[in-house]
């Protein structure tokens, strides 16, 4: 039988090695990617806008608080001679350091109390199925629809029978109380969202509840324990008629109500009134640019399972 040779087949180049891409052309990819698509310059547009128009207001008080006296009802958006003296001067000349110290205290220490009191109670609810468990949520929901103002004349009426007025005690027990029904929701959702089985594995390696919510829960919640922080240090940070009500003395009182003593009943100092604001948003704004990712990421706690 006569044997006949195969020759192998012969198969046509790759394209890309028949024709190899001149130089100095950008594939369609890349020119893709680099093209940007007119929607998203639309809302980069839009974005600095908006930036723009809320940050305006700021730009504004910080150039007020720079403007001599003499120079406060001039048309000109910016002063002549800056005075950076204001700063100085409000410091001096009023209460300023220590309602500064007040505020720091009150807020530092309304925040503390409510973490120790709202990080137990929203483990509890998130996890125990005990009875009435949706009547205290509904509670802690409507304990949100108070307004201090209803408050005030039964809060003074009891801390004047106390002796507790013009106290730093009093001012943080007073926004611990109002901001407590807040954090005690935020944290229930984000306990909520973290698997029982974590504390059940670590509390089979012997760990107890205690232990494991210090040790497994705790950290993975700390998002949202930092949401709840932030959101009652502002509060407290912010809060003016509680502290107008209960304190009286201007060295007691917080920084809200001793930035109100510069409007008078005939003049307002708005050189002064701008510099103690400027001074009472640097500390909160450093505070929420430290900590922005967390706050972030713990108010989308529980949207997602």
């Amino acid at each position: 039988m006569a044997q006949t040779a195969l020759t192998p087949e012969k198969t046509a180049p790759p394209a890309s090695a028949a024709r190899p891409p001149a130089r100095g052309t950008r594939s369609g990819a890349s020119r893709a990617s680099r093209t940007t698509h007119p929607r998203t310059l639309l809302v980069a547009a839009v974005a600095w806008l908006l930036a723009a128009v809320f940050l305006l207001p700021y730009v504004e008080m910080v150039i007020t608080a720079l403007r001599p006296a003499h120079e406060l009802r001039d048309a000109t958006y910016l002063p002549a001679d800056f005075e950076w003296a204001n700063f100085v001067n409000v410091w001096r000349e009023s209460h300023l350091g220590d309602n500064l110290r007040v505020t720091l205290l009150v807020a530092a220490g309304s925040t503390l109390l409510v973490l120790l009191v709202a990080v137990p109670a929203a483990y509890y609810t998130a996890r125990m199925r005990f009875r009435g468990r949706k009547l205290f949520l509904l509670l802690v929901l409507i304990t949100q629809m108070f307004q201090p103002t209803s408050l005030l004349v039964g809060l003074y009426r009891e801390f004047y029978q106390l002796g507790m007025l013009n106290s730093v005690w009093t001012l943080i027990l007073c926004n611990a109380a109002f901001n407590l029904a807040f954090a005690i929701w935020i944290l229930t959702a984000y306990f909520a969202s973290i698997p029982e089985a974590l504390e059940e594995s670590a509390m089979i390696d012997g760990l107890g509840r205690g232990g494991a919510l210090l040790r497994i829960t705790l950290p993975l919640a700390m998002p949202g324990v930092v949401t709840a922080m932030i959101f009652t240090f502002i509060a407290a940070w912010n809060e003016f008629v509680m502290g107008l009500t209960l304190s009286t003395l201007p060295e007691s009182q917080p920084l809200t109500v001793g930035i109100n003593g510069f409007i008078g009943n005939y003049s307002v100092q708005w050189n002064y009134l701008f510099a103690g604001s400027v001074i009472a948003i640097v500390p909160v704004v450093i505070l929420f640019a430290l900590i922005e990712r967390k706050v972030v990421s713990g108010l989308t706690a529980g949207s997602v399972k």
